[in-house]
C-alpha cells in the first residue's frame, strides 16, 4: 500500500496504463469513481459503467499495445484527499510504432478505502487544447 498521497496517485496512474494494456477492464474500471467523467476525442463518458463499456470497445485485443507514461505533476488539494495531476504519455502499437502522444489531465479523489480514483480523466492529444481541464501549472 502507498505510504504518501503522491505514491498512491502514481500507483493509480501506472495501473491505468498496465491494466488497459493487459485488457483487464474490470480492474481498470475500478480506478474510476462510480460517477467519473472520462473525456477523449471530444466526447465525455459519464459513470464507471459507461467508461468501461467504451474502453472495451476501443481496445479489442488487436488494438492493444503499450503505454509509456511520464512522471506526473501532482497538486494535492488542501484536504489532501483530492488532487490534480498531469502526465505525458506515448502509446505504441504491438509492432512498436508510436500511434498516439498526449497528456492526461486528471482529477482524483481518495476513497474511504484509501485508494486514489479518477473523478475526471481528460486525454489531450498532442497539438490539441484541453476542453474540460486546465493546463499544468507553470
Amino acid at each position: 500500500m502507498a505510504t504518501t498521497p503522491e505514491e498512491g496517485i502514481r500507483r493509480t496512474l501506472v495501473q491505468y496504463a498496465q491494466l488497459c494494456d493487459d485488457g483487464r477492464f474490470v480492474e481498470w474500471a475500478e480506478l474510476f469513481t462510480t460517477d467519473a467523467r472520462f473525456h477523449v476525442m471530444g466526447r465525455t463518458r459519464e459513470g464507471r459503467h459507461a467508461v468501461r463499456t467504451w474502453i472495451e470497445a476501443a481496445q479489442p485485443p488487436q488494438a492493444r499495445g503499450r503505454h509509456a507514461v511520464s512522471a506526473p505533476i501532482v497538486d494535492l488539494g488542501a484536504d489532501r484527499r483530492t488532487a490534480l495531476a498531469w502526465s505525458d504519455y506515448l502509446f505504441f502499437s504491438r509492432t512498436g510504432t508510436m500511434t498516439s502522444a498526449g497528456r492526461y489531465h486528471d482529477e482524483l479523489v481518495q476513497a474511504d478505502d484509501g485508494r486514489w480514483r479518477f473523478s475526471l480523466r481528460e486525454i489531450v492529444f498532442q497539438g490539441d487544447a484541453p476542453q474540460l481541464t486546465q493546463p499544468p501549472p507553470g
